[in-house]
């Protein structure tokens, strides 16, 4: 198995939780990993934070080559200068090229999955890009995807796992009821259960949130829940998807808590982040579902305001590479589909 790791924007703490979350997994299995990013910084991010893996790492990769080292890099023809202020949009520019890099090695040249860094939308946006909304809808398109999902999941401290698939992304809360429409709450409810068979779990219920308090209270809070959530997870029930909604979601989060669905889907990004982030703020990981490989990321941003001091926690980053690696293997067990 090889992985692509992407060191997201490097004026922030991509290199370093990236360096560290390795050290944390290295020896444990026999994955090789491919590292697309700034050379000089990541070798000062291994020298501080994996001195280990420092002499180890230092084998470039030409994309389309083979594959021999465990741990090797690729600036895929993108050389930043140093000493850049935070939130630079030449590494905003550098990170987002870094994630197609990697992507188009997974689709063209068998790598099996990427793992991206956090980046920045802002500074990429400055650097150029006017259209680019979040690392998830940019990989989709580049792969072709229509069909995809946000899943963010994570577990608390007695390992009660949250698995959020979102209908909206990165859209602003005035566009959300526009955009909650048949399909995309279909998509996500579909992609949701397969994503629990994907991890191997038993059962595959899934809750759907309503986008309204109190799911609208039956039409008194807003019409969405009665005439559009309803009758969609009504169909996906009847095409044979254990699926049960709309659903307050001041409650619902509760319950999947408590074990009573396996995975929940949110109308809109801060509904299903914001309890994912209390329950599992330090392992969370975004789970990009739908693609044709495996994409994981870190459930944080970029922390300009620790980059640089060594504080920066790798949990995250190690939940994501630990899913994308388990996804892998057990889809392979699995066989054609």
């Amino acid at each position: 198995m090889t992985l692509a790791l992407t060191l997201g924007d490097v004026t922030g703490i991509g290199p370093e939780v990236t360096a560290k979350a390795l050290e944390r997994l290295w020896g444990q299995d026999e994955t090789r990993y491919v590292v697309f990013g700034d050379h000089r910084r990541w070798m000062e991010s291994l020298a501080t934070h994996a001195p280990k893996l420092r002499e180890l790492a230092d084998q470039p990769w030409i994309p389309g080559s083979a594959l021999s080292p465990r741990l090797t890099w690729t600036d895929a023809g993108v050389m930043l200068q140093p000493h850049l202020p935070p939130g630079d949009s030449s590494a905003g520019s550098a990170a987002l090229h870094w994630v197609r890099a990697a992507s188009l090695a997974c689709l063209n040249q068998g790598l099996d999955g990427v793992i991206t860094a956090p980046l920045n939308k802002e500074s990429v946006v400055r650097s150029g890009h006017d259209g680019f909304t979040g690392q998830t809808e940019f990989i989709a398109h580049l792969t072709g995807s229509e069909r995809f999902a946000m899943m963010l999941l994570g577990h608390d401290h007695r390992n009660r796992w949250l698995r959020v698939a979102l209908v909206t992304t990165h859209l602003p809360l005035r566009a959300v009821p526009e955009a909650i429409q048949p399909p995309a709450i279909r998509c996500a409810i579909e992609l949701a259960s397969e994503a629990c068979l994907q991890l191997g779990l038993p059962r595959q219920r899934v809750g759907v949130c309503g986008l309204n308090p109190h799911a609208g209270e039956g039409g008194l809070l807003g019409r969405e829940d009665f005439e559009i959530i309803a009758p969609t997870v009504a169909k996906c029930l009847e095409d044979g998807i254990d699926v049960v909604g709309p659903l307050a979601a001041d409650t619902l989060f509760h319950r999947a808590l408590e074990g009573d669905f396996d995975a929940v889907v949110a109308q809109y990004h801060d509904q299903g982040l914001a309890p994912l982030k209390l329950v599992a703020f330090d392992n969370g990981v975004n789970w990009t579902l739908g693609l044709p490989f495996v994409r994981t990321s870190p459930d944080h941003g970029t922390a300009y305001d620790i980059a640089g001091r060594g504080i920066a926690n790798p949990s995250s980053m190690e939940s994501a590479i630990r899913l994308a690696t388990s996804v892998i293997r057990r889809a392979r067990a699995a066989g054609p589909s």
